[in-house]
């Protein structure tokens, strides 16, 4: 069983229990986020936004780092034009936790609900 997921602006092949790299997450280490899925794999395929609503990834954050420098160097021959720069990429380790398949819709949010209103009164 395994499932594609989009996170960060990439897609990635995720499974129950594997851990990988992606864009900074701004969660906090030890919090649990929800993956959105793309594709879900079992016994049989699901990838329409009916069947994916109802397909849950959940993962935790494991650690906040960063990734290897990579010299970014600018050249232009005969002007003696030279610039070097670094670029280090924010990243995130994530541990896949669980990965199902609801047999419905998971429940919306509730928003506050509004206070009641007073009764109108009645002239006797």
């Amino acid at each position: 069983m395994y499932a594609i997921v989009k996170t960060g602006g990439k897609q990635y092949r995720v499974e129950k229990g594997q851990t990988l790299l992606v864009e900074r997450l701004p969660e906090d280490e030890g919090a649990t986020v929800a993956l959105e899925p793309l594709l879900f794999r079992s016994d049989d395929t699901v990838f329409d936004a009916d069947g994916l609503a109802k397909v849950k990834v959940d993962a935790k954050i494991v650690e906040h780092l960063r990734g290897p420098k990579i010299r970014v160097f600018k050249f232009k021959p005969k002007s003696g034009y030279k610039r070097t720069a670094g670029h280090r990429q924010e990243l995130t380790r994530i541990e896949v936790t669980d990965i199902k398949q609801l047999s419905r819709k998971p429940a919306a949010k509730k928003a506050d609900a509004p206070a009641e209103e007073p009764a109108a009164e009645t002239k006797e």
